[in-house]
């Protein structure tokens, strides 16, 4: 195998010192343009390529962006959720351009162990999460560390750190009166972990719609589950053994409003006849289901590249603010009515 080509082997060539090609070779304007395209051309004609690991070294970076998911509980949110594949894939993709790898894991939100394995360590120049606790202890200690990391999510009204995310409160209560606008009055609510940012940021805007239409609150008809179909299978057939009379039932993810449906028809029911169903984010397969699903759709792609945005400001010293981002509800078959 041939031995890499240095930049004291450009040097040697170019009658300079290693220093000026490192220097021609940033595009520093210490040095005379003829004297930089000159190192450039020889630097081609030796097939150089950068030592991307001594330069990262150098410079202090990693190019790695670590993307987090926290979770509570045993289970797990699996990555392979539609939604959490969108996202990432979004986010991935502005990575790319920046010519950044990204770091993909899911750790604790209960815990405050993780930061150091990533942060300590050197092994990322930022973070991105996505979902986070009410109280998430490893947001407090990233703070400590004082690490530039951007969270997907509801903005909280005293929050002390960058989000970008949809108003879920505006957006469950939207769904909450679509439902009541089509006469269904026994709404059933599924949410994730009764902990988690999104769960309880949709039930509260739940609770505004139905105060918006008139509906009391029946805390029977709320349930949590953990983000998955398995979850959303067993809560759902609980809620229809709790209350038979149920007509519409809104689940905090399109993942688990699909599964939904299957136990809806399994107990006999028609969806959406006897019980009208919907979901939130609008990922691809909202639109392809059986019924087609109502939802609230999110600017995933968007939040996703805006988030790389403002993390990379925050690396370059740039002040970065919070950021909401529209949603809007997407009338589909589930509910019975276009």
């Amino acid at each position: 195998m041939a031995a890499r080509v240095t930049i004291t082997d450009i040097a040697r060539q170019a009658g300079v010192s290693p220093s000026t090609v490192s220097r021609a070779l940033s595009g520093h304007l210490s040095i005379s343009e003829p004297t930089r395209a000159r190192i450039a051309r020889i630097a081609r004609d030796l097939n150089y390529r950068v030592d991307e690991r001594a330069r990262n070294f150098r410079m202090g970076r990693s190019r790695t962006v670590g993307l987090l998911f926290p979770y509570l509980g045993d289970s797990r949110r699996q990555l392979s959720d539609p939604f959490y594949l969108e996202i990432a894939g979004a986010i991935s993709d502005a990575l790319d351009a920046r010519g950044y790898d990204m770091l993909m894991a899911r750790v604790p939100a209960d815990s405050d162990d993780w930061p150091g394995r990533y942060v300590t360590d050197k092994r990322v120049d930022g973070l991105l999460l996505v979902d986070r606790a009410l109280d998430d202890p490893g947001i407090e200690a990233l703070q400590k560390l004082d690490t530039p990391f951007v969270v997907w999510g509801h903005r909280l009204p005293l929050q002390d750190y960058v989000t970008v995310g949809g108003d879920s409160v505006a957006g469950a209560a939207a769904i909450v009166r679509h439902l009541a606008g089509l006469g269904r009055r026994r709404i059933g609510f599924i949410g994730g972990f009764a902990g988690m940012v999104e769960t309880i940021t949709r039930q509260m805007g739940y609770s505004i719609g139905l105060a918006e239409c008139g509906i009391p609150l029946d805390e029977s008809l709320i349930l949590y589950s953990d983000f998955s179909p398995g979850g959303g299978r067993e809560a759902m057939a609980a809620l229809l053994e709790r209350e038979p009379g149920l007509d519409g039932v809104f689940l905090c993810s399109d993942y688990m409003a699909v599964a939904a449906m299957e136990v809806i028809r399994a107990s006999g029911r028609r969806v959406p006849e006897d019980v009208a169903v919907a979901g939130y984010d609008d990922v691809p397969l909202a639109a392809w289901c059986n019924p087609r699903l109502t939802t609230i759709h999110q600017s995933v792609h968007r939040g996703g590249a805006l988030m790389v945005d403002l993390l990379f400001a925050m690396l370059d010293g740039q002040p970065a603010a919070p950021v909401t981002l529209p949603v809007h509800l997407v009338v589909r078959d589930s509910c019975g009515e276009n």
